[in-house]
């Protein structure tokens, strides 16, 4: 069946996340991430805070958070955990929390690299299929940001953040509401992104065929071979590559 809707997951598929290249600072014989220095910055501002209980503090609510969302690919909004972090620390001020959460959102955002050909190779798929943005983020103005940082917004049949719907891929609710959106069918799409786990297995689970980007994958031999889940259809190391990809499977009896 020819595809009618291309969906695409957002970092490191469509543009990429250099978190790799985020600065630390040596405190007391310890490599700290420079924005969670600034981070505690803004909150001693608010409060006695020291350093030590700043970051045990955000250590205790990830363990929490581990088990109450992440474990269920429940999306934990970004506001909402840093107001979960103010309250543990007796701070109650909401001008804290949205300073809490723009810095660490422009952190994420500075080390975001836009990929100049995207626009085209997306612009060559539109004669032919739907477009689609699936993607696993906890702060959707920021992912609108990026998106139009990248001139990508205006592509988009559908724009679906783990933020607004609650679930995280691969859990198959999120793919099924790019889908409603699209008013397309699995069978009839074709899902492309960087993770296994994540957009590979979630997808085909839902009888999506998928296209796994390997551009910022280290090691795609390694990271198949120990793989547990499906393989994807497509493998490719450039989106360059997808107009043949969809050309190809035009041609399938």
């Amino acid at each position: 069946m020819p595809i009618r809707a291309v969906v695409f997951d957002l970092f490191d598929t469509l543009v990429d996340l250099l978190s790799e290249n985020m600065p630390r600072s040596e405190v007391a014989g310890r490599m700290i991430p420079d924005a969670f220095l600034r981070l505690h910055a803004l909150t001693a501002e608010h409060g006695p805070v020291e350093l030590d209980d700043f970051l045990s503090a955000m250590r205790k609510l990830e363990k929490q958070f581990l088990e109450s969302h992440y474990s269920k690919q429940i999306e934990l909004p970004t506001e909402e955990r840093f107001a979960a972090l103010a309250r543990g620390l007796d701070l109650h001020d909401p001008e804290l929390i949205d300073a809490l959460v723009t810095t660490h959102m422009g952190a994420v955002y500075e080390h975001v690299r836009v990929v100049e050909h995207h626009r085209e190779v997306l612009e060559s798929l539109r004669d032919t299929a739907r477009l689609g943005l699936c993607s696993n983020f906890s702060h959707v103005p920021t992912a609108e940001r990026v998106l139009d940082e990248a001139q990508l917004s205006d592509l988009f049949d559908a724009i679906v953040i783990s933020e607004t719907v609650g679930i995280r891929k691969p859990r198959q609710e999120i793919f099924q509401a790019t889908l409603n959106e699209l008013g397309a069918e699995p069978r009839e799409t074709l899902h492309v992104g960087d993770n296994l786990k994540a957009d590979v297995e979630g997808a085909a689970a839902l009888g999506i065929r998928t296209v796994w980007i390997t551009r910022r994958v280290a090691d795609p031999e390694t990271a198949l071979r120990e793989f547990t889940g499906p393989d994807p259809d497509f493998q490719i190391g450039d989106l360059s590559e997808l107009p043949g990809i969809l050309r190809e499977i035009g041609r399938r009896p």
